[in-house]
């Protein structure tokens, strides 16, 4: 096969479809040599936020000299993006090559165990890849982003990490995860490992419980990150600046490269995480962490004036309008907007249209068969707000009838991480080069 060969192959593999146990990704991790025991591993769940904290980690990990691997879940524009060593986005030779010495391994063990090998999915396919092509490479350190939930995932063979960090919980894949805060963040605790430290977001009580509970089964020290433990010194249109103070190490000042106030939770979260490694950090390399990590499609600002957010469900919401009510009183703002069928779709746009002042609403159509139709989306935003909404299906002439329309007010796209994935794409096409 060629790359774009072997792209069609696993794109075509199910994305949601029943997993495979965690013994059958381990036989492939034995037949290719138990790569994940060769590296240093940071594992990290939850519903939001847990791209940026692995970002993050990752960017701070370089910042120490260490060679990092980065395996991250969805990509936006290309499959590659899931895969990154010291920063830099494998080559699609490198993933041509990842992905020849699974499936080596995955057709060897077919044709030996007929009865009680799978072949693996989607998902445990771009894992096993992963953790080959790290070790391969060279990786001292690899960071892990769980795909759907935790317990069960694919990542969580992986046996002794140095630190699992779980970030914010909210209600998403419920029909997988469950119908409660308590009873998502028991599938996401299922990361902690016996005597390994956890990182946790202590904001609730209810998944604090749950996460303290299994802890304390696994003997494993936890370290909560509150909202209590920052305070913002200074917050501009491009970075915010703030204190952290948790108790757990010496005070510091950061500043990220985010206009987002979500994303301090995050960096506290992966900075706490990076002091738990004991590596001999200095306060410089974290300082430079911070200041190199890039992430897309979170509050990213794309082009002058429009910034693309990947909100996709309540929780990200709810971030996403307080960040863009900073924008309101001096901007306006406006929204190009898209989502999955299977998102609470009414409740995202109730809560944009209840909490922001709208100058105008552009929605379109995700590239998926699980989109909404636009004029749907165009209804619902009609009964929520007063201003004008406009039904677009194609993506391009959307964002371009939405740029033209926003006038010197902010442009934010959201909805879904497959609008954000076509917009990146529409971006790097000749249009836009």
């Amino acid at each position: 096969m060629n790359y774009e060969e072997a792209v069609a192959y696993i794109l075509d593999v199910p994305k949601f479809t029943k997993k495979n146990t965690l013994d059958n990704t381990r036989a492939v991790l034995e037949r290719l040599g138990r790569p994940d025991r060769r590296m240093k591993l940071i594992h990290v769940a939850g519903t939001n936020g847990k791209g940026s904290v692995c970002a993050y980690l990752a960017s701070i990990l370089k910042a120490a000299g260490k060679k990092t691997g980065l395996f991250t879940s969805p990509h936006l524009a290309v499959i590659n993006e899931r895969f990154q060593m010291d920063q830099e986005m494998i080559s699609d030779e490198l993933f041509l090559e990842g992905f020849e010495a699974v499936m080596e391994a995955v057709h060897a063990l077919l044709e030996e165990r007929p009865d009680t090998f799978s072949h693996p999915t989607f998902f445990e396919l771009l894992f096993l890849m992963g953790m080959y092509l790290f070790d391969k490479y060279g990786m001292e350190y690899a960071v892990l982003e769980t795909g759907l939930g935790g317990r069960f995932d694919a990542t969580n063979v992986i046996e002794k990490p140095l630190v699992s960090v779980i970030t914010s919980i909210s209600l998403d894949h419920t029909e997988y995860l469950g119908d409660t805060h308590a009873l998502i963040a028991g599938e996401k605790a299922g990361i902690i490992k016996e005597g390994c430290p956890v990182v946790y977001d202590g904001t609730r009580r209810d998944v604090e419980d749950v996460i303290l509970a299994k802890a304390a089964q696994m003997h494993a020290r936890a370290y909560a990150i509150r909202p209590d433990m920052y305070k913002i010194l200074m917050n501009t249109q491009k970075t915010i600046d703030f204190s952290i103070e948790t108790g757990y190490y010496d005070p510091v000042n950061i500043s990220i490269s985010s206009v987002a106030e979500y994303q301090i939770m995050n960096a506290m979260e992966a900075v706490t995480a990076a002091h738990v490694l004991d590596i001999g950090l200095t306060e410089a390399q974290i300082h430079e962490g911070m200041a190199n990590m890039r992430w897309q499609g979170r509050m990213e600002t794309i082009l002058p004036g429009v910034i693309l957010d990947g909100a996709h469900n309540d929780a990200g919401v709810e971030e996403f309008v307080r960040t863009a009510k900073k924008f309101e009183k001096d901007s306006g703002v406006s929204i190009l907007f898209s989502c999955a069928r299977e998102k609470d779709y009414e409740g995202m746009i109730r809560t944009i249209c209840e909490s922001l002042d709208l100058d105008r609403v552009t929605v379109t159509e995700i590239e998926s068969d699980r989109k909404v139709p636009a004029e749907e989306l165009k209804e619902l935003f009609e009964k929520y707000t007063d201003c004008p909404v406009e039904a677009v299906p194609s993506v391009a002439e959307a964002f371009g009838r939405a740029q033209r329309q926003k006038g010197k007010g902010i442009l934010f796209c959201v909805g879904s991480l497959y609008l954000a994935g076509s917009l990146k794409n529409l971006l790097r096409s000749e249009k836009y080069a």
